[in-house]
């Protein structure tokens, strides 16, 4: 497909087999690599986050879920937010990890649609799923599996 639908239908059938609601990011790499991600602008760069100590990429599958990620913002920063455009650059998934990441010279990883609890997920910054010399657990034998 190449579109994020297909990914974004992976990561929903992924999380609600897990049990625990969050799947295995590395199962799904593949599909990442393949999708094409809405990456909104921010002050001149793309959209990221930090949490924990890694620096996420904001990627969403399609306009509807970068639209519930404005929302969400609009909420968060208050009422001058909610009249807010948003530009975005459409990338493809290993465009991200393959240059963007490694770009960024920080752990970094890739998060697809976070403003949707039961169907986001986190790309780490680890082995299998960004280039080994970008990989937090590199070091660790067996790549931290």
């Amino acid at each position: 497909m190449g579109d994020g639908a297909a990914l974004a239908d992976r990561i929903a059938e992924r999380r609600a087999g897990a049990g625990a609601g969050v799947g295995d990011p590395r199962a799904l790499v593949g599909e990442l690599r393949r999708s094409l991600l809405l990456v909104p602008f921010d002050r001149g760069g793309l959209w990221t986050a930090e949490l924990g100590g890694i620096r996420w990429v904001c990627g969403f599958t399609d306009e509807a879920a970068l639209a519930r990620f404005t929302e969400e913002r609009a909420a968060v920063e208050g009422a001058g937010a909610a009249s807010r455009s948003w530009e975005y650059a459409t990338f493809r998934g290993a465009r991200l990890l393959d240059e963007v990441i490694p770009a960024m010279r920080v752990p970094a990883g890739v998060a697809v649609n976070v403003a949707d609890p039961d169907g986001s997920m986190l790309f780490p910054p680890v082995v299998g799923i960004v280039p080994d010399s970008y990989a937090v657990d590199a070091d660790v034998p067996s790549g931290g599996r």
